[in-house]
């Protein structure tokens, strides 16, 4: 699991190219607030959004998502833990007042960087809170 890459990813970087080449600003791979050890893949900081781009297998995608047969139970009980992490992240984001926008690495890059152009223009267009 250690050679695993965790950030970075061929789907992020498509994404986060297509949004830069859109004009957009953002930071990557920032710490959650308030949740030590978690990351959000690309954040606009100022209009609290956070986008996480979830690999099928790790996150449990219900079109992708493989069980291994080798130590079945152990996989089972990790990636378990992987998907109830992810909703905990999203809960605490959100109650924080955070839009989380959440995609698979299967979607396409496209798709996903016009979801989240529109989601950064419709914030843009709120009211400023304090």
């Amino acid at each position: 699991m250690s050679r695993q890459g965790s950030r970075d990813t061929a789907p992020e970087v498509a994404v986060r190219r297509l949004l830069h080449a859109e004009g957009l600003r953002y930071r990557v791979n920032v710490p959650v607030p308030g949740a030590p050890r978690r990351t959000i893949d690309i954040v606009f900081g100022k209009l609290k959004i956070a986008v996480f781009m979830d690999g099928c297998f790790w996150h449990g995608c219900p079109q992708h998502a493989t069980q291994p047969k080798a130590n079945a139970e152990w996989w089972r009980t990790k990636l378990d833990k992987n998907m109830t992490r992810d909703r905990e992240t999203t809960d605490h984001l959100r109650d924080a007042g955070w839009t989380v926008l959440r995609f698979w690495e299967h979607e396409s890059p496209v798709e996903v960087a016009q979801q989240i152009a529109d989601t950064v223009a419709r914030r843009r267009s709120l009211p400023r809170q304090t």
